[in-house]
């Protein structure tokens, strides 16, 4: 029994870090957070969320955390599929969170189910960071084999290129124009 319940932690916890993984965007070139997914993550409302970051703002540079702009928030609307304003959605402008402002909020949110949630993000952001690098050794491998082929490519042209050459039939030497006169040579001087 021990066993089978430690089993399903196990999934359970899976489960979370694929939860987790979708609720990770890529914004200004950087794998963030929204403050809504985060606050629905650790169990509060987004508002007590924000004002905890806001009576700790020194704790979150730029590069932790920044305020999507307008255009970004419609471009993520169109993304993910969230409601238009006035019907429901967020009435201010989302805060985005790097992994660095991610765990940041570790030290300003203390109850136990954020430190559980914060340990969950974190594992998200690695096992990403690593499906990015293995990404990245599989494009190299492809680009490289690419070049192989490109200049494979070549070769195989050159070779339909001769094959054609032989195959077709060999031009015949257009007819002269004109009078032509076929009389045999006279030989001079010789017996």
């Amino acid at each position: 029994m021990v066993y089978q319940k430690g089993k399903a932690e196990i999934q359970k916890d899976e489960i979370a870090v694929s939860r987790i993984e979708q609720k990770i965007y890529l914004i200004r070139g950087q794998r963030v957070m929204l403050d809504v997914d985060l606050a629905e993550l650790y169990g509060v409302k987004t508002k007590i969320l924000n004002k905890a970051v806001k009576r700790n703002l020194d704790r979150f540079p730029e590069d932790f955390m920044f305020q999507l702009n307008n255009q970004a928030v419609e471009r993520l609307r169109f993304q993910i599929g969230t409601s238009k304003t006035g019907r429901g959605g967020t009435r201010y402008l989302p805060y985005a969170f790097t992994e660095q402002g991610v765990a940041m909020l570790s030290g300003v949110l203390t109850s136990p189910r954020a430190i559980k949630v914060n340990v969950e993000i974190m594992r998200a952001f690695v096992r990403l960071r690593y499906l990015l690098a293995s990404h990245k050794e599989l494009a190299r491998k492809l680009e490289e084999l690419e070049r192989h082929l490109k200049v494979h490519d070549k070769h195989i042209q050159a070779i339909f290129s001769a094959i054609r050459q032989l195959m077709a039939a060999p031009e015949k030497q257009p007819k002269k124009i004109g009078f032509h006169i076929r009389e045999k040579r006279a030989s001079y001087g010789s017996k």
